[in-house]
């Protein structure tokens, strides 16, 4: 698996296919913003980062400019990052409780993180056709890696992982469902039961609003890690809900 993992991440940080991420974050790399003059900026697509045999995948909207384009890891650098870490850290898939640069000796067990697209778009927003672009990776690494538990970030990953199902020729559901701490499970996902967990992103425009709040966001993870210790995928813990 690490081989085909090894080949698909080159695949990955290789990738032009298309032309605005390229010359966004580029640009973006090219022109730092004050506070990272003196740093050399990754400026390329990003892998998912993590344990490849991991049963947890944790599927995000697209890298931050000055988070993992600079640091050339997702959820790398950035508030985003630190706010997921200390979850992951908390609930036990984590060495530490900080994300904040490649080689900060982060360490996920039985945990992968990821997203739907691989560049920083321009205002934290792909367009339809490079979400499109970008979709067989994610494909890929969850093929790959074959998880038991999916956490999706925001309504962008979401929809993300309804494409997915649509692969695999399984009826997604609406993308109206959506919605902080619901869950669905699947019990025939490429023979295995596959649980998603929905959460609000971290992103300041959610956290700073308390529109997510630490609390809602731990109990994401420590939802995920109860359902793979319970093989039957049963939690009775209460989850906050909007």
């Amino acid at each position: 698996m690490e081989h085909n993992c090894q080949d698909l991440n080159e695949a990955i940080i290789s990738c032009r296919q298309c032309p605005r991420l390229v010359e966004w974050r580029e640009f973006v790399a090219l022109h730092k913003v004050r506070r990272f003059q003196h740093e050399t900026y990754w400026g390329k697509p990003l892998p998912g980062f993590g344990d490849t045999k991991a049963e947890l995948v944790i599927v995000g909207l697209a890298p931050a400019a000055h988070g993992g384009n600079r640091t050339g890891r997702m959820f790398t650098g950035d508030d985003s990052g630190n706010w997921l870490i200390d979850a992951l850290y908390h609930t036990g898939f984590a060495n530490q409780n900080r994300s904040e640069r490649a080689d900060d000796g982060l360490i996920l067990t039985n945990a992968y993180v990821t997203a739907g697209v691989r560049c920083a778009p321009p205002q934290n927003k792909p367009t339809r056709e490079e979400k499109v672009n970008c979709f067989h990776f994610l494909e890929d690494e969850i093929n790959l890696i074959k998880p038991r538990v999916i956490v999706v970030l925001g309504r962008f990953a979401y929809d993300s992982f309804r494409q997915y199902l649509g692969t695999l020729d399984i009826k997604a559901p609406p993308a109206s469902n959506f919605g902080h701490g619901r869950r669905i499970t699947w019990d025939t996902i490429q023979a295995r039961q596959v649980t998603l967990l929905m959460s609000y992103h971290p992103s300041r425009q959610n956290t700073q609003t308390k529109k997510l709040t630490r609390p809602m966001f731990l109990d994401i993870f420590e939802m995920a890690r109860t359902i793979l210790k319970n093989r039957e995928g049963l939690d009775k813990k209460p989850l906050y809900r909007q």
